[in-house]
Formats: C-alpha cells, structure tokens, sequence
C-alpha cells in the first residue's frame, strides 16, 4: 500500500468513516507495516473538516456511501480497530507505539517473522544483542528461535536474558541499526522494562525439558541464585497438579477435551487423578475412556498440547482469574 501523506489521510479518514467493525475487516488485509502506519495517521488525525470529508467520501463513494460518522477519540478508536483486527495480543505490541509515534520497523517487525527466519536473522550476532531482541518477542515465539540455535549459544543467550536489566532508547536504536532499521520518537520513550529472571523462566517453559536442564545447568554453575529465581519463575505441566481445585475447574472451562486427552497422556497418575476430581463423574469417566481408547501418541504432539495448556494457565493467571506458583519448592497459597 505504497502512497503519499495525502493518501494515507484520505484512506484514514475513510476508515474512520466505516466505523470499527468493518475498519477493523480492513485491517486485516494489510501487512504489519501498512497496519502501523495507518493507525499513526488515524492516531495523528484529532479534528476533520466538513469539506475534507466529503472530498474523500466523493472519492470513495462507492465504497463509503453514507457512513460518515467520524470518531472524537482518534486513540480509542486505533486501540479498538486493531484489538478486533489483530486480537489484544498482537494489537498491544503495537498500540504504545503508536500512540506515541515511534516506529514499528526493526526489532518489532520480527514479530510477524516465523522462528527460522529470525533465528537465521541473529545467528552470527553477539549473544547479548540476540537476548536484547528476543524479549521483545512473544515467549512461545522467542523459545522457537532459541530451538534452532546450538546448545552453547542458547545457553549464552538464556543467561544474558536472566541478567538483562531493561533496555536503554540509545540501546534500541541500536538493535534497531543492527537490522538496518531506524527507531523514531526515542526522545519520548523510557527505558524499557524487559529483561529478567521471569522472561528468562517463561522462556524455558516452552523449550522443553532436556534444553530446561541443560540452560538452567549452564547458569548454576556460574551463578547458583539466578538459577534459583528462574526456576522459581518456572511454571510446567507438572505444576498444574499444585493449582487448587477452583484454579482446575476454571482451566477445565477454557480447555478443549481432545486437547485434554492428549496432555494427559504425558501426564502423571497424580495429575490425572486431580483433573478427574474436578470433573463431574460422567465427564471423569469419559475422559478416563478416551484415554484409554487413545492409542499411541506422538510426544512432539503431547508436548504441543501441554504447552497450550500451560499458555492457558498463564492467561487466566494475568487475568486474575487463578493463582499460580513457580516451578521451584514454593507452595501454593
């Protein structure tokens, strides 16, 4: 969607004339970039003249028709279009920026970038830089990355994401320098607070259990407390066995039972038990005999499913609707 200042404006003002529902069914059409640079110009756009409405909707009649209501709150509106486009996740790591005019290029454009791509992006950059770009990127997202990288440079990376202390704007323009990319606004921006033994922990969470020990092993052995404030960070499938039952009976809501089915067949006895425990005694009993008629399943796929689970019990956790612990010898209270 290559055009000039005058374009965008004019395709701003028309989607602001369309309203949030069918705004946001534009949005969706539209790459990453184009997505950004629409939502600054409606973002920038706080008063419209009569006149300067109607050039675009004579322009666009055909399209438009008569839906010329126009918003008072340009940022409200940006916040809402994107949130229903690209859904609250996706839309959140682009709102702040903006709302504040800073660009989306660089370092946030990996985000729409599969696992491979940026893995062979930051191959040969300094362990540092890579654990600086990586939390900004979505857990699951980050932790694909890491999978593809050799195990003394994920060992590498996970440290410097453990001991990272915030970002500095001088330090995010050059990331962004380092992919040829610019930041804009940094005069308006803070230092960024990413980094830390929690992300380092979540981050773990969706490797596995072999690369787990293996990075956590790789940090003991210089730094035995960092360990210990990952792993309290940690949150596994086995964990769940220590939520409460009313923290159970919520995931159960939110969980498919096929899903279920194939967690549960990597799980323990004792988890099994629980699950079953919060179930109604139908609903136990036919879960216990889709376990039992499930025939072999691929552990690639268990391990999927739980980590979807696990991505549940977070949501829920943020959400405040469960309480969760670590993955060290915390108790649940």
């Amino acid at each position: 969607m290559a055009m000039d200042e005058q374009g965008l404006e004019n395709a701003a003002i028309l989607l602001m004339s369309l309203g949030e529902e069918h705004a946001s069914e534009v949005f969706k059409h539209l790459a990453p970039k184009e997505v950004q640079r629409m939502g600054e110009t409606i973002a920038r756009m706080k008063s419209i003249t009569h006149d300067r409405l109607e050039q675009v909707l004579d322009k666009f009649a055909s399209v438009a028709g008569d839906k010329s209501m126009l918003v008072e709150d340009t940022d409200e509106y940006v916040r809402s279009v994107l949130k229903r486009a690209l859904g609250e996740d996706k839309a959140n790591l682009l709102l702040d920026r903006i709302l504040q005019g800073a660009d989306v290029s660089g370092i946030e454009s990996l985000k729409y970038m599969d696992a491979s791509a940026v893995a062979e992006l930051m191959r040969h950059e300094h362990p540092q830089i890579i654990a600086a770009i990586l939390v900004h990127l979505e857990f699951e997202h980050a932790a694909g990355v890491l999978k593809l990288f050799s195990e003394r440079q994920r060992n590498e990376v996970l440290v410097r994401v453990a001991t990272l202390d915030g970002i500095q704007p001088s330090a995010m323009r050059d990331l962004n320098e380092v992919l040829n990319q610019v930041l804009a606004g940094s005069d308006r921006m803070t230092k960024s607070n990413l980094g830390g033994a929690k992300p380092a922990a979540e981050i773990l969470n969706m490797l596995g259990t072999s690369i787990e020990t293996s990075v956590l092993d790789f940090i003991r052995a210089s730094d035995n407390d960092l360990a210990q404030k990952i792993l309290d960070n940690m949150f596994t499938f086995d964990d769940v066995e220590r939520l409460d039952d009313k923290a159970i009976q919520a995931l159960l809501k939110e969980v498919q039972t096929d899903s279920l089915v194939i967690s549960l067949k990597g799980a323990t006895p004792e988890l099994r038990e629980k699950i079953f425990k919060n179930m109604s005694t139908r609903a136990a009993e036919t879960l216990r005999e889709d376990l039992d008629s499930r025939g072999p399943v691929r552990l690639s796929e268990v391990e999927a499913e739980q980590k979807a689970l696990l991505k549940v019990v977070r949501r829920l956790s943020d959400e405040g609707v469960i309480s969760r612990g670590g993955g060290g010898d915390d108790e649940f209270v």
